[in-house]
């Protein structure tokens, strides 16, 4: 994979990709997907050549990363990409956080157990969409 990960501050890069998949392909509200969030977080970008290919987000608090916003486009699915930015998540988390958080959908559960981490509590809706939180340890 020739793709490359890092931390940007390019957020209409990363809306772009969110609207692609969260907001046309899932059908999560734009009022529920953009949020004020992403003034206080770390952004991920991946990026194909010059083409954006996936992001996630990174909100630091009291010794929490709590990782969201987790999106590969279709033509990089499957391709380890979706590890390889959870994985850069918890890099840049290390020494900043002592625990990782997310709310996985259901539907990707054994995806983010592969990665080290454990659901916890009862599944929950957000957008529409069952979730379930997920920790590990960093």
């Amino acid at each position: 994979m020739s793709v490359i990960i890092s931390l940007t501050d390019d957020i209409v890069a990363c809306h772009a990709l969110r609207r692609a998949v969260f907001i046309e392909e899932q059908g999560v509200s734009e009022a529920e997907e953009i949020d004020d969030l992403d003034d206080v977080c770390l952004h991920l970008l991946a990026l194909d050549g010059d083409a954006p290919v996936g992001t996630a987000r990174v909100n630091i608090q009291g010794g929490l990363a709590k990782i969201g916003r987790v999106c590969v486009v279709k033509s990089h699915r499957g391709t380890g990409l979706g590890a390889a930015l959870i994985q850069k998540a918890l890099e840049v988390s290390r020494g900043k956080a002592a625990q990782a958080k997310l709310g996985a959908q259901t539907h990707a559960l054994g995806f983010y157990e592969k990665l080290g981490f454990v659901a916890t509590g009862p599944i929950f809706d957000d957008a529409g969409i069952p979730h379930r939180d997920m920790v590990r340890d960093l």
